[in-house]
Protein backbone atom coordinates (compact mmCIF):
# COMPACT_ATOMS: atom_id res chain seq x y z
CA UNK A 1 0.00 0.00 0.00
CA UNK A 2 1.40 3.56 -1.14
CA UNK A 3 1.93 5.67 1.48
CA UNK A 4 -0.67 8.95 2.07
CA UNK A 5 2.54 11.36 2.08
CA UNK A 6 5.72 9.13 -0.17
CA UNK A 7 8.92 10.41 -0.25
CA UNK A 8 9.60 12.42 -3.75
CA UNK A 9 12.30 11.55 -5.80
CA UNK A 10 13.07 14.05 -8.31
CA UNK A 11 16.08 16.07 -8.97
CA UNK A 12 13.96 18.82 -7.70
CA UNK A 13 14.55 17.36 -4.32
CA UNK A 14 18.11 18.77 -3.77
CA UNK A 15 20.09 20.04 -0.42
CA UNK A 16 22.78 22.46 -0.30
CA UNK A 17 25.49 19.94 1.53
CA UNK A 18 24.99 18.08 -2.22
CA UNK A 19 25.16 20.80 -4.51
CA UNK A 20 25.99 24.56 -4.90
CA UNK A 21 26.01 27.04 -7.00
CA UNK A 22 28.74 26.23 -9.72
CA UNK A 23 26.37 23.17 -10.09
CA UNK A 24 23.71 26.10 -11.25
CA UNK A 25 25.33 27.96 -12.87
CA UNK A 26 25.48 28.69 -16.90
CA UNK A 27 28.33 30.65 -18.02
CA UNK A 28 27.36 32.48 -21.40
CA UNK A 29 29.05 32.60 -24.38
CA UNK A 30 29.88 34.86 -26.80
CA UNK A 31 27.33 33.33 -29.40
CA UNK A 32 24.86 34.23 -26.59
CA UNK A 33 25.52 37.42 -26.38
CA UNK A 34 25.34 37.57 -30.16
CA UNK A 35 21.63 36.32 -30.01
CA UNK A 36 20.87 39.36 -27.28
CA UNK A 37 22.44 42.03 -29.32
CA UNK A 38 20.97 41.38 -32.32
CA UNK A 39 17.12 40.52 -30.71
CA UNK A 40 17.80 44.05 -28.92
CA UNK A 41 18.50 46.29 -31.72
CA UNK A 42 15.90 44.39 -34.17
CA UNK A 43 13.06 45.66 -31.17
CA UNK A 44 15.21 48.88 -31.60
CA UNK A 45 14.44 49.07 -35.43
CA UNK A 46 11.19 48.00 -34.83
CA UNK A 47 10.32 50.78 -32.21
CA UNK A 48 8.73 48.33 -29.68
CA UNK A 49 8.97 49.53 -26.17
CA UNK A 50 10.12 47.15 -23.29
CA UNK A 51 6.87 46.50 -21.86
CA UNK A 52 5.21 45.18 -25.03
CA UNK A 53 8.19 42.91 -25.97
CA UNK A 54 6.89 39.15 -26.61
CA UNK A 55 8.87 36.02 -27.02
CA UNK A 56 7.62 36.41 -31.05
CA UNK A 57 9.91 39.81 -31.09
CA UNK A 58 12.88 38.99 -29.32
CA UNK A 59 13.85 36.36 -31.58
CA UNK A 60 16.38 33.89 -29.98
CA UNK A 61 16.12 31.24 -32.65
CA UNK A 62 19.79 30.51 -33.14
CA UNK A 63 20.46 29.86 -29.45
CA UNK A 64 16.80 28.33 -29.35
CA UNK A 65 18.52 25.15 -27.79
CA UNK A 66 19.78 26.41 -25.52
CA UNK A 67 16.92 28.50 -24.36
CA UNK A 68 14.81 25.29 -23.98
CA UNK A 69 17.88 23.94 -22.01
CA UNK A 70 17.36 26.56 -18.99
CA UNK A 71 13.46 26.87 -19.37
CA UNK A 72 13.61 23.03 -18.78
CA UNK A 73 16.24 23.00 -15.95
CA UNK A 74 13.92 25.39 -14.00
CA UNK A 75 10.38 23.94 -15.28
CA UNK A 76 11.37 20.12 -14.51
CA UNK A 77 15.01 20.25 -12.99
CA UNK A 78 16.49 21.74 -10.02
CA UNK A 79 14.20 24.36 -10.17
CA UNK A 80 16.63 27.46 -10.22
CA UNK A 81 19.69 28.27 -12.62
CA UNK A 82 22.00 30.81 -12.69
CA UNK A 83 22.74 32.91 -15.81
CA UNK A 84 26.53 34.66 -15.70
CA UNK A 85 27.86 36.91 -17.38
CA UNK A 86 25.28 39.23 -18.71
CA UNK A 87 27.31 42.58 -20.57
CA UNK A 88 25.78 44.78 -17.93
CA UNK A 89 28.98 47.30 -18.39
CA UNK A 90 28.37 47.36 -22.16
CA UNK A 91 24.92 48.55 -22.19
CA UNK A 92 22.80 50.70 -20.84
CA UNK A 93 20.75 50.01 -17.85
CA UNK A 94 17.35 50.53 -20.59
CA UNK A 95 19.26 48.21 -23.21
CA UNK A 96 20.22 45.52 -20.28
CA UNK A 97 16.50 45.46 -18.73
CA UNK A 98 15.65 44.87 -22.32
CA UNK A 99 17.67 41.68 -23.22
CA UNK A 100 16.87 40.58 -19.90
CA UNK A 101 12.39 40.82 -20.33
CA UNK A 102 13.32 39.43 -23.86
CA UNK A 103 15.39 36.41 -22.66
CA UNK A 104 12.15 36.18 -20.05
CA UNK A 105 9.75 36.44 -22.28
CA UNK A 106 10.79 32.62 -23.23
CA UNK A 107 10.10 31.51 -19.94
CA UNK A 108 7.14 33.36 -19.07
CA UNK A 109 4.98 36.25 -19.22
CA UNK A 110 5.95 39.23 -16.83
CA UNK A 111 3.22 39.95 -14.59
CA UNK A 112 2.43 43.15 -12.07
CA UNK A 113 4.36 42.97 -9.33
CA UNK A 114 2.40 45.83 -7.06
CA UNK A 115 -0.41 47.85 -7.02
CA UNK A 116 1.92 50.63 -9.36
CA UNK A 117 1.46 47.96 -11.96
CA UNK A 118 5.51 47.72 -12.12
CA UNK A 119 5.78 44.50 -14.58
CA UNK A 120 9.79 44.97 -14.32
CA UNK A 121 10.52 45.53 -10.75
CA UNK A 122 13.39 47.00 -9.63
CA UNK A 123 14.91 45.84 -6.07
CA UNK A 124 15.97 49.04 -4.60
CA UNK A 125 16.21 50.43 -0.91
CA UNK A 126 13.38 52.91 -0.51
CA UNK A 127 12.70 52.66 2.98
CA UNK A 128 15.67 50.94 5.19
CA UNK A 129 14.25 48.48 7.92
CA UNK A 130 10.29 49.74 7.53
CA UNK A 131 8.51 45.98 7.51
CA UNK A 132 5.54 48.21 6.15
CA UNK A 133 7.10 48.26 2.92
CA UNK A 134 7.26 45.62 0.63
CA UNK A 135 10.54 43.81 1.00
CA UNK A 136 11.91 44.43 -2.26
CA UNK A 137 11.79 47.95 -1.34
CA UNK A 138 13.34 47.79 2.05
CA UNK A 139 16.91 46.23 3.50
CA UNK A 140 15.23 43.89 5.82
CA UNK A 141 15.96 40.39 6.47
CA UNK A 142 13.57 38.07 4.86
CA UNK A 143 12.16 34.90 5.82
CA UNK A 144 12.07 31.72 3.33
CA UNK A 145 9.19 32.51 1.48
CA UNK A 146 7.31 32.14 -1.81
CA UNK A 147 6.05 34.86 -4.47
CA UNK A 148 2.76 35.17 -6.50
CA UNK A 149 4.15 33.43 -9.77
CA UNK A 150 5.13 30.94 -11.64
CA UNK A 151 8.99 31.84 -11.96
CA UNK A 152 10.83 34.46 -10.67
CA UNK A 153 13.99 36.24 -12.30
CA UNK A 154 16.67 38.39 -10.57
CA UNK A 155 19.39 40.08 -12.48
CA UNK A 156 21.74 41.75 -10.39
CA UNK A 157 23.08 44.95 -11.47
CA UNK A 158 24.99 46.23 -8.49
CA UNK A 159 25.57 44.11 -5.20
CA UNK A 160 25.25 45.21 -1.62
CA UNK A 161 28.62 46.62 0.05
CA UNK A 162 27.41 44.38 3.27
CA UNK A 163 24.49 41.66 3.19
CA UNK A 164 22.07 41.06 0.51
CA UNK A 165 22.88 37.37 0.54
CA UNK A 166 20.45 35.18 -1.00
CA UNK A 167 19.21 31.86 0.04
CA UNK A 168 17.25 28.97 -2.28
CA UNK A 169 15.63 26.11 -0.23
CA UNK A 170 13.92 23.16 -2.48
CA UNK A 171 10.23 22.89 -1.52
CA UNK A 172 10.21 19.37 -2.32
CA UNK A 173 13.29 18.60 -0.36
CA UNK A 174 11.67 19.92 3.04
CA UNK A 175 8.29 18.16 1.97
CA UNK A 176 10.35 14.73 2.24
CA UNK A 177 11.90 16.04 5.40
CA UNK A 178 8.83 16.63 7.01
CA UNK A 179 7.91 13.09 5.60
CA UNK A 180 10.29 11.39 7.76
CA UNK A 181 10.74 13.76 10.28
CA UNK A 182 6.91 14.24 11.25
CA UNK A 183 4.52 13.28 8.93
CA UNK A 184 1.36 13.70 11.18
CA UNK A 185 2.00 17.44 10.85
CA UNK A 186 1.27 17.24 6.75
CA UNK A 187 -2.38 17.26 6.93
CA UNK A 188 -2.25 20.80 8.82
CA UNK A 189 0.12 22.17 5.76
CA UNK A 190 -2.22 20.93 3.28
CA UNK A 191 -5.07 22.43 4.79
CA UNK A 192 -3.34 25.61 4.67
CA UNK A 193 -3.78 28.64 6.26
CA UNK A 194 -5.71 32.18 5.42
CA UNK A 195 -3.59 35.14 4.35
CA UNK A 196 -3.34 38.59 4.89
CA UNK A 197 -2.97 40.58 1.27
CA UNK A 198 -1.35 42.89 2.79
CA UNK A 199 -3.41 46.41 1.32
CA UNK A 200 -3.13 45.03 -2.08
CA UNK A 201 -7.10 43.89 -1.97
CA UNK A 202 -8.95 44.92 -4.91
CA UNK A 203 -11.99 46.91 -4.45
CA UNK A 204 -14.80 45.09 -2.30
CA UNK A 205 -12.42 42.40 -1.13
CA UNK A 206 -11.51 41.84 2.17
CA UNK A 207 -8.35 41.99 3.86
CA UNK A 208 -7.66 38.64 4.42
CA UNK A 209 -8.10 35.48 1.91
CA UNK A 210 -11.97 33.99 1.98
CA UNK A 211 -10.26 30.56 1.65
CA UNK A 212 -7.45 29.13 2.97
CA UNK A 213 -4.48 28.01 0.87
CA UNK A 214 -2.34 25.29 1.35
CA UNK A 215 1.75 25.01 1.91
CA UNK A 216 1.77 22.41 0.33
CA UNK A 217 -1.00 20.85 -2.37
CA UNK A 218 -0.75 17.76 -5.55
CA UNK A 219 -2.21 17.92 -8.39
CA UNK A 220 -2.01 15.24 -11.24
CA UNK A 221 1.12 14.33 -9.31
CA UNK A 222 2.97 17.37 -8.85
CA UNK A 223 4.08 18.71 -5.53
CA UNK A 224 4.12 22.58 -5.55
CA UNK A 225 4.43 25.11 -2.45
CA UNK A 226 2.81 28.43 -1.34
CA UNK A 227 4.45 30.18 1.67
CA UNK A 228 3.97 33.30 2.90
CA UNK A 229 4.81 33.40 7.17
CA UNK A 230 4.87 36.83 7.38
CA UNK A 231 1.42 37.09 5.69
CA UNK A 232 -0.51 33.83 8.06
CA UNK A 233 0.65 35.52 10.85
CA UNK A 234 -1.33 39.06 9.96
CA UNK A 235 -3.97 37.19 9.05
CA UNK A 236 -4.33 35.67 12.56
CA UNK A 237 -3.85 39.11 13.43
CA UNK A 238 -6.49 40.94 11.56
CA UNK A 239 -8.96 38.07 12.15
CA UNK A 240 -8.28 37.81 16.02
CA UNK A 241 -7.80 34.29 15.40
CA UNK A 242 -4.45 32.87 16.59
CA UNK A 243 -2.42 29.53 15.01
CA UNK A 244 -3.42 26.87 17.18
CA UNK A 245 -0.53 24.86 18.82
CA UNK A 246 -0.11 22.19 15.93
CA UNK A 247 -0.11 24.65 13.51
CA UNK A 248 2.23 26.51 15.08
CA UNK A 249 4.55 23.57 15.24
CA UNK A 250 4.09 23.14 11.61
CA UNK A 251 5.00 26.17 10.53
CA UNK A 252 8.22 26.48 12.61
CA UNK A 253 9.22 22.95 11.33
CA UNK A 254 8.77 24.07 7.73
CA UNK A 255 11.18 27.11 8.64
CA UNK A 256 13.49 25.03 10.68
CA UNK A 257 14.26 22.82 7.91
CA UNK A 258 14.45 25.41 4.92
CA UNK A 259 16.53 27.65 6.85
CA UNK A 260 18.88 24.76 8.09
CA UNK A 261 22.76 24.97 6.73
CA UNK A 262 22.20 21.24 5.18
CA UNK A 263 19.02 22.49 3.23
CA UNK A 264 19.56 25.79 2.15
CA UNK A 265 22.34 27.37 -0.68
CA UNK A 266 23.14 30.30 0.17
CA UNK A 267 25.41 32.61 -2.11
CA UNK A 268 25.59 36.62 -2.84
CA UNK A 269 23.78 37.18 -6.81
CA UNK A 270 26.97 39.19 -8.80
CA UNK A 271 26.45 41.54 -10.81
CA UNK A 272 25.78 40.34 -14.32
CA UNK A 273 24.41 37.03 -12.74
CA UNK A 274 20.48 36.48 -13.27
CA UNK A 275 18.77 34.01 -11.05
CA UNK A 276 15.52 31.96 -12.59
CA UNK A 277 13.49 29.87 -10.01
CA UNK A 278 10.53 28.02 -10.33
CA UNK A 279 8.50 29.62 -7.58
CA UNK A 280 6.16 26.63 -6.75
CA UNK A 281 9.32 24.08 -6.24
CA UNK A 282 11.79 26.34 -4.75
CA UNK A 283 11.73 28.55 -1.56
CA UNK A 284 13.81 32.16 -1.42
CA UNK A 285 14.82 34.43 1.03
CA UNK A 286 17.62 37.40 1.33
CA UNK A 287 19.47 38.86 4.60
CA UNK A 288 19.52 41.92 5.92
CA UNK A 289 21.76 44.44 3.88
CA UNK A 290 24.01 48.04 4.13
CA UNK A 291 24.37 50.34 1.03
CA UNK A 292 26.84 52.60 -0.06
CA UNK A 293 25.92 56.22 0.31
CA UNK A 294 26.38 57.26 -3.30
CA UNK A 295 23.41 56.20 -5.59
CA UNK A 296 24.71 54.55 -8.35
CA UNK A 297 26.63 52.16 -5.49
CA UNK A 298 23.74 50.78 -3.90
CA UNK A 299 21.97 47.74 -4.22
CA UNK A 300 19.92 46.90 -7.53
CA UNK A 301 18.43 43.65 -9.22
CA UNK A 302 15.69 43.70 -11.68
CA UNK A 303 13.12 41.41 -11.02
CA UNK A 304 10.27 39.56 -12.82
CA UNK A 305 7.26 37.94 -11.89
CA UNK A 306 6.54 35.36 -14.34
CA UNK A 307 3.59 33.49 -15.57
CA UNK A 308 5.01 30.72 -17.19
CA UNK A 309 3.81 29.57 -20.83
CA UNK A 310 3.82 25.42 -19.85
CA UNK A 311 2.16 26.14 -16.44
CA UNK A 312 2.98 23.48 -13.97
CA UNK A 313 -0.20 21.81 -13.10
CA UNK A 314 -1.71 23.73 -9.30
CA UNK A 315 -4.57 23.33 -6.98
CA UNK A 316 -6.41 26.80 -8.26
CA UNK A 317 -5.92 28.37 -4.41
CA UNK A 318 -2.62 28.73 -5.42
CA UNK A 319 -3.11 30.84 -8.28
CA UNK A 320 -4.42 33.83 -5.87
CA UNK A 321 -4.08 36.55 -8.77
CA UNK A 322 -5.58 34.42 -11.48
CA UNK A 323 -2.04 34.56 -12.88
CA UNK A 324 -2.56 38.34 -13.88
CA UNK A 325 -0.70 39.77 -10.92
CA UNK A 326 -1.30 42.50 -8.62
CA UNK A 327 -3.62 45.05 -10.40
CA UNK A 328 -3.16 48.72 -10.25
CA UNK A 329 -4.83 51.18 -8.67
CA UNK A 330 -3.60 54.44 -9.16
CA UNK A 331 -2.76 56.75 -6.09
CA UNK A 332 -1.58 53.60 -4.47
CA UNK A 333 2.12 52.19 -3.83
CA UNK A 334 3.37 49.53 -2.05
CA UNK A 335 3.47 50.78 1.76
CA UNK A 336 0.76 48.91 4.24
CA UNK A 337 0.49 52.24 7.07
CA UNK A 338 -1.99 50.01 8.93
CA UNK A 339 -1.33 49.59 12.86
CA UNK A 340 -0.35 45.50 13.14
CA UNK A 341 1.93 43.78 15.09
CA UNK A 342 4.73 43.64 12.59
CA UNK A 343 7.27 42.83 15.66
CA UNK A 344 5.87 39.07 15.83
CA UNK A 345 6.00 38.14 12.03
CA UNK A 346 7.94 35.34 11.41
CA UNK A 347 8.34 33.66 15.23
CA UNK A 348 9.21 37.11 16.89
CA UNK A 349 11.32 39.13 13.83
CA UNK A 350 10.44 41.49 11.19
CA UNK A 351 11.28 39.69 8.59
CA UNK A 352 8.42 39.93 5.54
CA UNK A 353 7.80 38.45 2.23
CA UNK A 354 8.72 40.56 -1.24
Amino acid sequence: MEPEYPVIDHRSAWRADKVGKQDMTIELEDRHLYAFDRALQAVHTAGIDLDDITREHFDLADIAGDVLHWRNEIMDGYGLVVLKGFPIEQHSQDDMAMIYWGLAAQIGTPMSQSMMGDRLGHVVDVAGKDPRERAYRNSTELSMHTDACDVVGMLCLQKAIEGGVSGYASAITVYNEITKRHPDLLPILFHGFYYHRFGEEQPGQAPVTEQRIPVFSLEDGYLSINYLRAYIDLACQELNQPLTDEETEALDLVDEIAHSDAIALRFITEPGEAVFFNNLTVLHNRSAFEDADEPEKKRHLLRLWLVAHQQRPTVTALRIFEGKGIAKQDGKGTYYSKDLNYDELGKGSTRASD
